[in-house]
């Protein structure tokens, strides 16, 4: 399997430290606000990622935190506390903010067939690991103490900058926007470890340390939650394109100036989903959610879809007419199904199966290419091969794709079958039925007459006959 891997900038074989194992960490929400479909466009693609490392038998351990405190409004460690803005949004404590929209971001995964990860941890909850290795950076010389804070010392590094040429004047304080000058730094690019109460006297959230009352900065917890569940050495790390800079940038130089080693070998980053005026956010234009969408009469598993059509590392543009074509798209492959589930299934045609789900496993072997793995799907619906063997791949693809459309047309038949039996102990809807027939068989016999009596019997009962190539439908008025 080829990745693209962001510190190599190239595509990479993906060969895990351990054979057979997959460790995998995936950056979680920022729990102060619903998540816009943006963010949710990362934990799809993650989610494949994973369901396919599982499909190709790895065993798959997964972790992913939860951000309920030290991330401020900007990710240059300045600015107010995103928790913190949250809770005085809503008159709520921190904690009751962090819980509600846990579980509504939870609540959107179910709903779009991302897998919730095997270990999630909120930043709260590993306080004590977070001091401990701020402890360890301090003793070894990578960290010092200032104004009352414990920042990183970047300029103990070799290489600071993994994702990015960055030149040093790009990154000029005051220069590069949304950064405000810390006098405390020594370096431009040091940042935050741990605040004390000269941040914020009113934080909500706050914790005995060595160095004073205070809280964690928000790079510290991804790394000290990786390293406690994952140990020392991670193989793939994923998030959003905006996590590379300072975010994952940041967790590289602390969890390796602790540890003493490489840390993690794949870096995983999913590109924008932008608007028409550009990159989503929550506070600009309307804000998309998996709700919004519902509320429009969207299924969820359509937006899945509309993400698995491009590729993870191109922006992606989100519009309703866009939106819609996705769902001509699932509807039609739910019609295709239906259709196979009706059909006599015949036998599994092992030849037809082997080679279909090759081209499947080509796609997402080559760097995750859902779009071409979208187009395997079609190809199975259009194969000449037993319907047995169609649902059977669609089936097995489904394991990785996660868009339900074997459930959803057996869902369909269902609600079919069920009018159907609904129909038939209703005495009238069998006159009708009995009715169409009689018509059906004089139209055989060529008894137009007769056939154009029962039509006008049927319309006098406020019963209207649609005559189509699949045969006569009717509505009753």
């Amino acid at each position: 399997m080829l990745l693209y891997n962001s510190a190599t900038r190239r595509r990479d074989e993906f060969v895990p430290n351990e054979a057979g194992k997959v460790s995998m960490y995936t950056c979680g929400p920022t729990v102060y606000h619903y998540a816009h479909i943006g963010n949710l466009r990362s934990y799809i693609m993650e989610d494949v990622l994973e369901k396919y490392f599982r499909y190709a038998g790895y065993d798959v351990t997964r972790v992913m935190n939860i951000t309920d405190v030290g991330h401020l409004s900007s990710d240059a460690d300045t600015g107010e506390d995103k928790m913190l803005k949250g809770a005085k949004r809503e008159k709520k404590t921190v904690m009751e903010i962090a819980k509600y929209y846990t579980d509504a971001f939870f609540a959107d995964c179910a709903k779009l067939n991302i897998k919730t990860p095997d270990v999630v941890a909120p930043a709260t909850s590993c306080i004590d690991e977070f001091i401990k290795v701020i402890e360890g950076l301090l003793d070894k010389g990578y960290a010092y103490e200032a104004g009352g804070n414990i920042y990183f010392d970047t300029s103990k590094l070799k290489q600071y900058y993994i994702f990015n040429d960055f030149k040093e004047e790009d990154l000029e304080v005051g220069v590069r926007e949304g950064v405000e000058e810390d006098g405390n730094q020594r370096n431009k690019a040091d940042f935050v470890l741990l605040f004390t109460k000269s941040k914020f006297d009113d934080q909500e959230l706050k914790w005995d340390s060595p160095w004073g009352i205070g809280y964690p900065g928000w790079h510290i917890e991804c790394s000290c939650i990786s390293m406690k569940y994952l140990g020392e050495s991670l193989d793939i790390h994923c998030g959003g394109i905006d996590n590379a800079f300072p975010h994952h940038t940041n967790e590289i130089a602390q969890s390796e100036a602790y540890i003493g080693h490489k840390w993690c070998n794949y870096w995983f980053h999913v590109h924008h989903l932008n608007t028409s005026s550009g990159k989503m956010s929550k506070s600009s234009g309307e804000f998309l959610t998996v709700s919004l969408l519902e509320s429009k009469g969207y299924d969820p598993l359509v937006y899945r879809l509309f993400c698995l059509q491009s590729h993870y590392r191109k922006s992606l543009v989100f519009s309703y007419e866009n939106l819609d074509n996705a769902v001509i798209a699932y509807n039609k492959m739910i019609t295709r199904v239906l259709s196979l589930l009706k059909e006599e299934q015949g036998e599994m045609d092992t030849a037809a199966f082997d080679e279909l789900k090759a081209k499947f496993c080509a796609a997402l072997d080559n760097d995750l290419n859902t779009s071409l793995a979208v187009t395997a799907v079609y190809d199975v619906l259009k194969a000449k091969t037993t319907p047995a063997t169609k649902l059977a791949l669609l089936d097995d693809f489904d394991r990785v794709l996660g868009l339900d459309i074997v459930g959803a047309a057996k869902k369909q038949l269902d609600a079919e079958k069920k009018a159907a039996e609904e129909a038939a102990s209703d005495p009238f809807i069998r006159e009708i039925e009995d009715m169409i027939a009689q018509r059906a068989a004089a139209k055989k016999a060529k008894d137009y007459a007769l056939a154009d009596q029962i039509r006008q019997a049927l319309t006098d009962k406020g019963v209207t006959l649609i005559d189509t190539p699949q045969g006569t439908k009717y509505t009753v008025n």
